[in-house]
């Protein structure tokens, strides 16, 4: 019988067993025949793994040279350590799934109001036919140099920056451009540093990258000094945060708090600061920047699509020039540029008096809806502090009995947990965006939320 149809038992190869057919003795080397192994299926998933110093040994290699090989095999989801039991076999490579992200429940045909997503009402987004016929007609249109930001988006966004950039990029939206940025600023292993809660997201692009979390704690102003202080001591590479209408809190960075906070990173020169601006033009009020105290070090994403159309894709980077020029490079093995077109589109918009009007109606009616729920709920003994966006960050006294008891009625709400690096007090994150604004309607989602929050009894 041949070697590849005899796969190992779930008792895994022993040391020795393993190192025979180890011919290369670097951590790649190791790495890549373990890889053989596992995709031929003589390790099978759940196989349990020798240690790394039996490895070692048997290799005549350091235990480090054996631990940076498993590093690479638990980044590409090969292997899982689990404490004191040691490492096991996952399975072959795979793709990072944004495990959080999509944790929604299946509701089949009794979802009666979707509460989870926070997505921009359809009925307030600007009407897109002019725009795009100007888009049309972008200067260079079909050549195929790469385009970092055309001229008319530039224009159109270089004023309403926090601080003067040194480069500029258009890319495929807000959680695309943090993502190259973390890419090309992170390596697995990284430290990074990132208010508590935060956005899903966020913290699904930090596990696929394979970057460790240094949670920041957050009042109504922003994120703590003190507790980034505290993160510094870890010496994180960068320091990840949303300024304005932040997920799921809904809190504006104040202009003191954001000089705290670049005073308390004055003391580490090293940590890039990345600010995630998600709503962009739809928030009520403006925020302060880091940026304004640490330019050459702070880099801004700001996100279109919830104020103009998720289909427009685009949000804009803003930052010191080597961290935009990583971002360029990286996006010159997939997309190269983002298109003129739908860059020139969103300047149309952006410059539009018409438009801009609409978009301060939107955000109006979106605080309405917010707001309204959350006078309801207050009333009902669920105090919520979202400032601004288009959710709710709603305490329950037990997030698992708070989901069922609203999806028994029909009602989809996002678990709090998703949000959290470490246990937090339970939560639920509420969407608003497309609240009705009719008083009764609302009434009746504050009554089934305070129900689920544990603080009303169901008559």
């Amino acid at each position: 019988m041949s070697e590849t149809a005899t796969p190992a038992k779930r008792t895994g190869l022993s040391a020795a067993q393993l190192a025979d057919r180890i011919t290369d003795r670097s951590a790649r080397g190791i790495s890549t025949a373990m890889t053989d192994l596992i995709r031929a299926g003589l390790l099978v998933p759940g196989a349990t793994l020798p240690t790394v110093r039996a490895l070692a040994g048997q290799l005549g290699v350091s235990a480090g040279t054996v631990a940076d090989a498993w590093a690479v095999l638990r980044q590409h989801r090969m292997i899982s350590t689990l404490g004191r039991r040691g490492s096991v076999v996952s399975g072959p490579p795979t793709v990072a799934h944004p495990v959080r992200f999509e944790r929604v429940g299946d509701f089949g045909d009794h979802l009666a109001q979707d509460l989870a997503v926070a997505a921009p009402d359809p009925a307030l987004l600007p009407p897109l036919e002019e725009a795009l016929l100007a888009g049309a007609r972008t200067p260079r249109l079909h050549d195929y140099s790469r385009t970092a930001v055309t001229g008319a988006l530039l224009d159109a966004v270089k004023d309403t920056w926090p601080f003067p950039p040194e480069a500029w990029l258009a890319v495929g939206g807000g959680f695309e451009g943090v993502h190259l940025l973390c890419q090309a600023l992170l390596v697995p292993g990284d430290r990074v540093a990132v208010e508590e809660p935060t956005a899903a997201r966020l913290l699904d692009i930090l596990d696929a990258l394979g970057v460790r979390t240094l949670p920041v704690a957050c009042d109504e102003q922003g994120p703590l000094p003190a507790s980034l202080d505290e993160a510094l001591a870890a010496r994180p590479a960068l320091f990840l945060h949303q300024p304005r209408a932040q997920t799921p809190c809904g809190w504006t960075l104040t202009g003191q708090r954001a000089l705290e906070l670049a005073a308390v990173l004055e003391t580490a020169p090293n940590v890039v600061v990345l600010e995630d601006d998600g709503i962009g033009p739809l928030a009520v009020t403006p925020a302060g920047s880091i940026g304004t105290h640490l330019p050459g070090r702070t880099v801004v994403v700001r996100s279109y699509s919830k104020a103009y159309g998720p289909d427009l894709r685009l949000a804009v980077i803003g930052g010191p020039r080597d961290v935009v020029e990583g971002v360029r490079v990286l996006r010159t093995y997939g997309t190269g540029w983002t298109s003129r077109i739908l860059q020139d589109t969103l300047a149309h918009l952006l410059t539009s008096p018409a438009t801009t009007a609409r978009v301060r109606e939107a955000s109006h009616h979106y605080a309405l809806r917010r707001e309204g729920l959350a006078r309801r709920l207050a009333a009902r003994g669920v105090a919520t502090g979202n400032q601004d966006g288009l959710m709710l960050w709603v305490p329950v006294a037990d997030e698992s009995s708070a989901l069922v008891t609203l999806a028994a009625r029909g009602v989809a709400v996002s678990p709090g947990s998703r949000f959290c690096v470490t246990s937090l007090p339970p939560h639920v994150r509420v969407a608003t965006a497309r609240l009705s604004e009719d008083k009764t309607a609302l009434d009746e989602v504050a009554s089934l939320i305070a129900l689920a929050a544990g603080t009303v009894r169901d008559s």
